[in-house]
C-alpha cells in the first residue's frame, strides 16, 4: 500500500524556476514506485495537459492543482508601496467542478490581478471555491509567514477562514522540511495550529527538480530568470539540495513523527480525480438561413459555387463533391467549413485580400467551390485524404492568409459574431535552444563571453539541433567536452535545461473559436492587452477546442497595393484571380532568375535554381518550390536532368509513370506516396495517408507490417481482402520491395502538394504583376518594406538596374506610401523619420485643398502649424522633399527655423484678433506674398546630400557614394547575402543560401566608422562598419590582422574585406576579417584554367572544391582543350587570391595550364 504522494510538485512550466521536466518527474515516480503525482505550478496551469496525459500513458493518477498567488489586499489594489507582497497557496482539484473553478481563478488572476505576478484574493476564493482543496503552502504562504512573523493569532484568524472557505476536510495545514531553520521554527506553529483548530495537517516536499544532483542546474536556473551569476552573493536562490522528488521512504524518514501527514497525502489524492475528454469537440455552431439545417445549407453554397467555378461539372466532379461533403458530415465538421465559409466571404465582402490557400485544405473541393482556396484540386491531382482522413478522427484544420494590415478586422468579426468570452487567440512558447541554453549557462556561471560564444558557435546552427547531436556531429566539441572540465560543467548543465520554456508568448496566427465561454474549459490569462489561452495550441486541438489560424501575409497586402496603384495610374481593376496561368513571358522571367519580390522564389539560392530549372509552366513552380528545401534540394539534379531528356526517365516499375511522370520520374510530394500505395498496394487514400505518416515518422515496426501488406496485401478475419497487395496487381516482389524502400527514403522529405500549389499560385500572381506592371509592383513592394532600409536600398538598385526611376519625397507628390507618378516610383513619406502620419495627412490636406505649394513660405502657411514642428522640417528637407520647389536644400536649412517661427507669430497675432503683416497688402498676387527670401549660398556637396538622404531614410535616394563601383560589388557577396541569413522568409520559405555561420565570404563597400579597442593585452583591435549598396555590416578586425591593414581601414576608405562570417542569435551577421584589399585592386584580375585533352580530370570531384575552399571575387574561367569551348565558372566557384591556391591548381593540372592575370 502507497504511503505518500507528492502533492507540491512545480514542472517546467513554473517559468525558469522549476526545472523537473514532466516526463522525467513522472518517470521518476514510476521508479519510486509511486501510483500518483500532482502538479502545482506557480500561478499558472501551461502543463497540466502534457502532465494528464503523460502520467495516464504510465498509469500514474495525475492531481491538477496550482500553486497560486494571493494578493495582500484586494487583487485589483495595485500600489507599489503596499501591494508588492504576494503569498502562495497550492490549490488542488477534487473534481470537474473543482476543475472549472481552478480554472477561474487562475484565470482571473491574469485578467484582473496581475501585478508583478498573476494574484487573486480570498474573496474570490471563496466564490470559486467548491470542488477544491487548499493547503497553506511554502513558508512563503500567508500562515506560516504570520507564525514566523509572531502573528499565531492573525495565522489562526486566517487557517479558520480557509477552513470556513473550503469547507471541514478540504483545508489542510501544509509542513515541509528542507533543511531550513526557518522552516523548522514555522512548523512548530504550524503543527500547533492543526492540533489547536482541527484542521489536519499534510506533509509536503516543494519539489522544483528531479534528482538531488540537479540542485546545481536549478540554482543555474535562477540565476538565468533573475540575471545574476552564481558568484553574486545576494541572488535569489535555495539554501539546501532537498527540492527534489524524494522516495515515500525518504519523506516518511523526515516525517516519521507525523504519520497522519503522510496518510492525509494519500487520501488527498483519492479524493483528486479529474477528467480530461479527449474525445469530445466542442465546436461553435454556425447559425444557419430560417428553413436550413446546417447540412443542407452547406451542401447549397456548395452548388451555387460549383455552377460558378465549373461551366460543365463532369461525374468526377460531382462524384468528388459527394464524397468530401459524406465525410465532413460523418465526422461532424459541417459547422466548421460553415465558419471558415462566412469569415472568408465577410473578408472579401469588405475589400481585405484573401489567400489562394494554406496546407493541406486546398486538396478538397469543397474548399474550392466555397471560395476558401482558390486552387482547384481535380486539376493539379489534390488529394482530400491528405487534408481530412476519414480513417483518422482528427480536427480539420485551416489556415487562411489574409492582408497583413487587415488580418486584425477579419478577428475582430469572428469576436463579434461568436462573443468575446467565446474568441481568444492561443500561447505559445519560447524555449531554451542549443546554443541559446548554452549562453544562458554560461553568463550565469559568469565565464567570460568570448569562450562560451566559441562553444556555442560550435553547436551547428541549424534547426532542431540538440547539444547531444552537436556532440555526434561536432569532433571539436567533443574534444574540448572530454579534455575540458570547465567546458564539461558548462556543456552538462546547459543539457539539463536545454528546451526548457523560457517565456510565454501570443501566438502570431492562432485563434481558438469555442461553443461556450472559453474559461469553461481552458485558463486565459493576458499577454500585453491581448486575452490568450494557457493552454498551446496541440493541447487545445486534443481538448476538441476549434483551432484556427488567421495568418497576415505581407505579400498579400503587396498585391492588393499594386491593384490599388494600377487603378489610380491607369484607370482600370485588375481581377487577379482570374489571370491566366500561362503567360510564357512570366515564366521567361522567372527562368533569367528575375526574382526580386517574387514570394517565395526571391532568395539568392532560389534564383539560381530558377535559371537552371527555367519553369515552362505552373507546375513547374510547384515542383521549384517544393523541391528548393533541405532534403528534397538532393533531388534537384535528378529532377532538372529528367525534365531535360525525359526520355532517359526509369521508373522501377511502368505502374509509377502516371503518378510520377508530373515530376519528371521523382517523388517529391507527399501526395506522390499516397498515390502509389494506392494505386499499387491497393489500400484506400484514408489508409494511405496513416501510411505515408507512420514513413515521415521513421515507425520502424508500423513500417514492416505496412511493407507485408503493401507487398502480399490484408485480409480480416473472415477472409475478406482488406488491401490487394502489389503482388495481386501484377508488380513482382523485388520491385514491390524496391518501390517501397524509395517510398520511405522520399517520404522524409515529401512536400505536401497541396500547400506548395496554394503558395505557388501567390509566386504566379506577385510574377505576373511583376511582369506586366514593375513600377507599380516595385511601389507597392518598397512601401512593405518601408521599416526595413536594406531592403529598401535593394529594390531601389533593383529599380536602377531596370530603367525605373525612384524619386525623392515630395511634398506636393508624395502620399504616405510609395506612388506611381509619371511611370517613376515617388518615396513616401511615411518613410522619412520624424514625419508622424498626422503631419503627413496634415500636408496632403493642405495642398488637395489649396493648390500645391509654390515656396517653402507658402507650405509653412498652408499646412496645419499643429502638425509642424521643427524637427519634421528638417527632415523633410534633409530627404529632398522640397526640392522641387526650386530651392537649394543648403538655403532652405539656413531659413527654415526663422520662417517657422514668423508664420508661428503670425498665426498667433491672427488669433489674438491682431492684423496681420499680409492683411495690408493687396492679396491679388498670391506668389508675390510667398515667396522665400533665401540667402546666396552654394548647394551643399553630393556626398553632402547623400548622407541626408541617407540619415533620413535610411538610404540613398538620388544616388550612391559607391555608384562608380557597382560593377565590382555586383560580383562579390552583399549585405543582402547576410540579411537573408538573419530572417526567415515570409510563408515559411527555406532560406538555403550558400553563406552560413562560418562560411568564407568577401564583400566590398566604403568603411563609414570605426572604432579603436584595446584588448586584455593591451593589443589594438578594430570594430569597423562597412556599407555597401545595400546596407551595412560590421567587421571584427582582431590585432594581427589589424596592425597589417590598419592603413587601408580609415573612414571614407573603400575596400573589399575577405573574411569569415559570424553569427548569433537574436543579432545581425558579422565579418571577422581576415584580408583587406583597396576597392580598385582587384577590378581586373581573373583566373584561367585549362583541362589537357591529355588528362583525364573530373572538374566537379577534383577542381570545383579546390576553388570553393578559396571562394572570392576573382571570375575563374576554363578552357576545356578536347572541345575548344571556354566558359566562366559560376560565380560560387570564383576565388580569393590567397597562397596555397595556385599550388593546389598546379598539382592537377599542370603549372602551365594556370594562369591569373590583372
Amino acid at each position: 500500500m502507497e504511503d505518500f504522494v507528492h502533492l507540491h510538485v512545480h514542472t517546467e512550466y513554473s517559468l525558469l524556476d522549476g526545472a523537473g521536466r514532466t516526463g522525467d518527474l513522472l518517470d521518476r515516480c514510476q521508479e519510486l514506485g509511486m501510483s500518483s503525482l500532482a502538479i502545482t505550478d506557480h500561478g499558472v496551469m501551461y502543463g497540466v495537459v502534457d502532465f494528464y496525459r503523460e502520467a495516464k500513458r504510465r498509469g500514474i493518477h495525475p492531481i491538477i492543482g496550482c500553486e497560486v498567488y494571493i494578493a495582500p489586499r484586494s487583487m485589483e489594489d495595485k500600489d507599489a508601496r503596499a501591494d508588492s507582497d504576494y503569498a502562495h497557496l497550492v490549490l488542488l482539484a477534487k473534481n470537474e467542478l473543482g476543475y472549472e473553478n481552478l480554472i477561474k481563478l487562475v484565470s482571473l488572476g491574469f485578467i484582473k490581478g496581475f501585478y508583478y505576478k498573476p494574484r487573486i484574493d480570498y474573496n474570490v476564493l471563496e466564490k470559486y471555491s467548491e470542488g477544491l482543496i487548499g493547503m497553506s503552502a511554502c513558508i512563503a504562504g500567508d500562515i506560516p509567514s504570520l507564525i514566523l512573523d509572531g502573528r499565531y493569532d492573525r495565522a489562526k484568524e486566517l487557517a479558520l477562514r480557509l477552513n470556513g472557505i473550503f469547507g471541514d476536510g478540504n483545508f489542510y495545514i501544509e509542513i515541509q522540511d528542507h533543511g531550513l531553520e526557518e522552516q523548522r521554527r514555522a512548523n512548530k506553529g504550524l503543527i500547533h495550529l492543526s492540533r489547536e483548530t482541527g484542521i489536519p495537517l499534510v506533509a509536503t516536499n516543494d519539489v522544483h527538480y528531479v534528482e538531488r544532483d540537479d540542485a546545481e542546474a536549478h540554482d543555474v536556473l535562477l540565476c538565468i530568470q533573475t540575471g545574476r551569476t552564481l558568484e553574486d552573493d545576494d541572488r535569489m536562490q535555495f539554501e539546501t539540495r532537498e527540492f527534489y522528488l524524494k522516495s515515500s521512504d525518504e519523506m516518511t524518514h523526515i516525517f516519521r513523527e507525523y504519520p497522519e501527514a503522510l496518510k492525509n497525502t494519500v487520501d488527498i489524492a483519492k479524493r483528486c480525480n479529474v477528467d480530461f475528454d479527449f474525445d469530445k469537440t466542442y465546436l461553435p455552431s454556425f447559425q444557419v438561413p430560417e428553413g436550413y439545417t446546417s447540412s443542407e445549407y452547406l451542401r447549397k453554397l456548395c452548388t451555387r459555387g460549383m455552377e460558378r467555378k465549373y461551366e460543365n461539372a463532369t461525374e468526377e466532379i460531382l462524384k468528388r463533391l459527394e464524397y468530401e461533403l459524406g465525410v465532413i458530415e460523418e465526422m461532424g465538421y459541417v459547422d466548421y467549413f460553415l465558419i471558415v465559409w462566412d469569415f472568408i466571404r465577410h473578408a472579401r465582402e469588405e475589400g481585405i485580400i484573401v489567400g489562394p490557400g494554406r496546407g493541406s485544405a486546398a486538396g478538397s473541393i469543397v474548399a474550392y467551390v466555397l471560395d476558401i482556396t482558390q486552387i482547384d484540386p481535380l486539376k493539379y491531382d489534390l488529394l482530400f485524404e491528405r487534408f481530412l482522413n476519414p480513417e483518422r478522427v482528427s480536427m480539420p484544420d485551416i489556415d487562411v492568409d489574409f492582408c497583413f494590415e487587415r488580418r486584425q478586422e477579419v478577428i475582430d468579426y469572428v469576436v463579434d459574431k461568436y462573443g468575446e468570452d467565446r474568441v481568444a487567440q492561443i500561447i505559445t512558447f519560447g524555449t531554451m535552444a542549443a546554443r541559446g541554453a548554452i549562453r544562458d549557462v554560461g553568463r550565469a556561471m559568469n565565464i567570460p563571453y568570448g569562450d562560451v560564444d566559441r562553444i556555442a558557435k560550435m553547436v551547428p546552427f541549424a534547426p532542431g539541433v540538440t547539444i547531444d547531436r552537436a556532440l555526434e556531429l561536432n569532433r571539436e566539441l567533443k574534444a574540448l567536452y572530454d579534455s575540458d572540465p570547465q567546458v564539461k560543467l558548462l556543456i552538462d548543465t546547459s543539457k539539463k535545461l536545454e528546451g526548457l520554456p523560457r517565456h510565454a508568448s501570443t501566438h502570431a496566427a492562432g485563434v481558438v473559436i469555442s461553443k461556450e465561454p472559453i474559461m469553461m474549459h481552458v485558463p486565459l490569462q493576458k499577454n500585453d492587452d491581448t486575452i490568450t489561452t494557457q493552454f498551446a495550441m496541440g493541447d487545445l486541438e486534443q481538448l476538441g477546442l476549434l483551432k484556427m489560424d488567421f495568418l497576415g501575409l505581407r505579400t498579400l497586402t503587396v498585391i492588393r497595393d499594386t491593384l490599388d496603384l494600377i487603378e489610380s495610374t491607369i484607370g482600370k481593376r485588375v481581377d487577379i484571380e482570374n489571370i491566366p496561368l500561362d503567360d510564357k513571358n512570366v515564366y521567361d522571367m522567372l527562368g533569367e532568375g528575375d526574382t526580386d519580390g517574387v514570394f517565395q522564389l526571391e532568395n539568392s539560392g532560389m534564383k539560381q535554381f530558377m535559371k537552371e530549372l527555367k519553369p515552362r509552366n505552373f507546375e513547374d513552380i510547384i515542383a521549384g518550390i517544393s523541391l528548393y528545401r533541405p532534403g528534397p534540394m538532393d533531388q534537384i539534379p535528378r529532377y532538372l536532368e529528367n525534365r531535360k531528356h525525359p526520355e532517359k526517365i526509369e521508373y522501377t516499375d511502368d505502374v509509377l509513370a502516371p503518378i510520377l511522370e508530373v515530376t519528371y520520374g521523382c517523388m517529391v510530394y507527399q501526395e506522390q506516396v499516397m498515390q502509389i500505395v494506392r494505386d499499387i498496394g491497393g489500400y484506400s487514400l484514408g489508409r494511405s495517408d496513416l501510411v505515408r505518416r507512420a514513413m515521415a515518422k521513421k515507425d520502424i515496426d508500423v513500417m514492416e507490417r505496412e511493407r507485408r501488406n503493401f507487398i502480399y496485401g490484408q485480409s480480416d478475419e473472415e477472409g475478406n481482402v482488406v488491401i490487394p497487395g502489389a503482388l495481386e496487381r501484377g508488380v513482382s516482389e523485388a520491385k514491390a520491395n524496391e518501390i517501397f524502400d524509395e517510398m520511405m527514403e522520399f517520404a522524409k522529405y515529401a512536400f505536401n502538394k497541396s500547400h506548395a500549389a496554394a503558395y505557388a499560385l501567390i509566386a504566379y500572381r506577385t510574377a505576373w504583376l511583376k511582369y506586366h506592371y514593375p513600377v507599380e509592383f516595385m511601389a507597392a513592394l518598397m512601401t512593405s518594406v518601408m521599416g526595413n532600409s536594406s531592403k529598401v536600398a535593394g529594390y531601389i538598385q533593383y529599380c536602377r538596374k531596370k530603367g525605373i526611376g525612384v524619386l525623392p519625397p515630395d511634398v506636393n507628390e508624395s502620399y504616405s506610401k510609395f506612388t506611381v507618378v509619371d511611370n517613376k516610383i515617388r518615396f513616401g513619406l511615411a518613410a522619412v523619420k520624424n514625419v508622424g502620419t498626422s503631419a503627413i495627412q496634415s500636408i496632403i490636406q493642405a495642398r488637395e485643398e489649396q493648390g500645391k505649394f509654390v515656396s517653402f513660405l507658402d507650405f509653412c502657411q498652408k499646412v496645419d502649424s499643429n502638425s509642424l514642428n521643427k524637427r519634421m522640417v528638417e527632415s523633410l528637407i534633409k530627404c529632398g522633399a522640397f526640392d522641387s520647389i526650386g530651392i537649394y536644400r543648403s538655403q532652405l536649412m539656413a531659413i527654415y527655423e526663422r520662417t517657422l517661427d514668423g508664420v508661428y507669430q503670425d498665426k498667433k497675432r491672427n488669433i489674438e484678433g491682431q492684423v496681420s503683416i499680409f492683411e495690408k497688402v493687396d492679396t491679388s498676387d498670391r506668389n508675390s506674398l510667398v515667396e522665400d527670401v533665401l540667402p546666396d549660398v552654394d548647394e551643399f556637396p553630393r556626398k553632402f546630400i547623400l548622407s541626408m538622404e541617407k540619415e533620413m531614410t535610411g538610404v540613398y535616394i538620388s544616388g550612391h557614394p559607391l555608384d562608380e563601383y557597382e560593377a565590382t560589388l555586383n560580383k562579390l557577396d552583399t549585405t543582402l547575402d547576410l540579411a537573408e541569413l538573419n530572417e526567415q522568409g515570409e510563408g515559411g520559405v527555406v532560406r538555403a543560401s550558400n553563406i552560413r555561420d562560418g562560411s568564407s565570404i568577401t564583400i566590398g563597400g566604403i568603411v563609414i566608422d570605426k572604432n579603436i579597442k584595446s584588448t586584455r593585452n593591451n593589443n589594438i583591435m578594430a570594430f569597423v562598419t562597412l556599407e555597401d549598396l545595400y546596407g551595412t555590416v560590421e567587421v571584427i578586425v582582431f590585432p594581427t590582422v589589424y596592425q597589417k591593414y590598419y592603413k587601408l581601414l580609415d573612414v571614407d576608405s573603400t575596400v573589399i574585406i575577405q573574411g569569415k562570417v559570424s553569427m548569433r542569435e537574436e543579432e545581425d551577421a558579422k565579418i571577422l576579417c581576415d584580408n583587406v584589399t583597396p576597392l580598385t585592386n582587384m577590378l581586373n584580375k581573373k583566373l584561367y584554367i585549362k583541362i589537357s585533352k591529355d588528362i583525364d580530370i573530373d572538374v566537379q570531384r577534383q577542381i570545383c572544391p579546390i576553388l570553393m575552399r578559396y571562394r572570392g571575387s576573382i571570375p575563374v574561367y576554363l578552357y576545356m582543350e578536347d572541345t575548344g569551348k571556354s566558359f566562366m565558372a559560376d560565380r560560387e566557384l570564383w576565388i580569393r587570391e590567397e597562397a596555397g591556391l595556385l599550388d593546389e591548381l598546379y598539382n592537377i593540372v599542370g603549372k602551365e595550364s594556370v594562369k591569373l592575370v590583372g
